[in-house]
């Protein structure tokens, strides 16, 4: 038997909202969740991909997640859009605050916007490569549950903290990156965990504090930041930027209110948009051609840029589908007949 099932991403897409179906989540969220599914699958970040929906079933079967939260949009602020996410998933709640952000962000030059009370699972770079595709500079972030320690330490404090940005582009993929400020994302050392395979000794420590490559154990202990101090200020960052600033818990203070579930981390999401021609009016193309002479030369070279393998990988998979594990296949499709 072959040990994965290649799919269509219609197939994943489908298999993605059938079993957000099953296990209870409504119309409307289960088809915003389930394209960041695709998305993963798709732009080859298998972490991100199908696999998540072990996780949000989970969430779900716990009752860490409010299956039919409808998003409540305020503007506390000339610039500033918040929604309120009701224990929802993140996906919706930035959907219905998405439009207003965009229209702050092109009637003043810059705008913000705090997603709150949503729970959070999947990767940043959907929501900037979105807002990149309609012009605007973005800049995304959201803590997570304490599981990542800082430099210098070998206990939780932060969460894996990731910070995506996107940058538009004439005639191009929009320029995105997403990184965790951690080592690695949770989810790929999950992976490893399932796969039955070794971490490298630097992503993280046992409950005891060392350095250890059983994925197992540093799950149960603490993850590392990436480049050491300066992953752990930027992580820092991230806690106060899209916790206290906009009202919402900290990576420790979600770990708390998880109460043992187990769940997908619940707080805020801090998006900043930006609209070039309100800083440069009328030159607006001439600058953003300009950029253009920074990735050439990066890629002059023989660098890539740092979304050159998604968009790769996003063209394989539109004409050949997705390679998907057969025993994540089994695991998700065993989600509906448990139910």
């Amino acid at each position: 038997m072959s040990d994965t099932v290649r799919l269509s991403l219609d197939e994943v897409r489908a298999l993605a909202r059938a079993t957000l179906r099953t296990v209870g989540l409504a119309p409307a969220h289960a088809e915003a969740v389930a394209e960041t599914m695709v998305a993963g699958e798709r732009d080859g970040c298998a972490s991100h991909g199908l696999y998540r929906l072990l996780v949000a079933a989970h969430s779900l079967r716990s009752g860490a997640v409010a299956r039919d939260a409808v998003p409540r949009v305020s503007e506390p602020a000339a610039a500033l859009v918040r929604v309120d996410g009701g224990g929802g998933f993140a996906q919706l709640a930035f959907a219905a605050g998405r439009p207003l952000l965009e229209a702050k962000a092109r009637a003043g030059g810059i705008a913000a916007l705090a997603l709150t009370e949503v729970v959070h699972f999947a990767a940043l770079w959907p929501e900037v490569e979105t807002l990149a595709e309609a012009g605007l500079v973005a800049l995304a972030m959201t803590p997570s549950h304490a599981w990542v320690a800082p430099a210098g330490g070998t206990r939780p404090v932060f969460g894996t903290n990731p910070i995506a940005f996107g940058w538009p582009r004439p005639g191009a993929h929009p320029f995105v990156f997403d990184f965790a400020t951690s080592a690695v994302a949770r989810g790929e050392i999950e992976l490893h965990r399932r796969a039955g395979r070794a971490i490298p000794d630097d992503w993280g420590y046992d409950a005891e504090g060392r350095p250890s490559t059983d994925p197992a154990a540093v799950l149960a202990g603490a993850m590392r930041t990436f480049g050491e101090h300066k992953g752990s200020a930027l992580a820092a960052m991230v806690e106060l930027l899209a916790g206290p600033l906009i009202g919402e818990m900290t990576s420790a203070e979600s770990l708390a209110a998880d109460a043992g579930r187990g769940a997908s981390p619940r707080g805020g999401e801090l998006i900043v948009a930006l609209d070039p021609a309100g800083f440069l009016g009328a030159a607006a193309a001439e600058h953003l051609a300009r950029a253009e002479a920074l990735f050439a030369a990066i890629q002059g070279q023989g660098a890539r840029l740092p979304s050159a393998r998604r968009h790769a990988a996003r063209a394989r998979a539109e004409k050949e589908g997705v390679l998907v594990p057969a025993a994540l296949y089994a695991d998700i499709i065993a989600i509906g007949e448990v139910e």
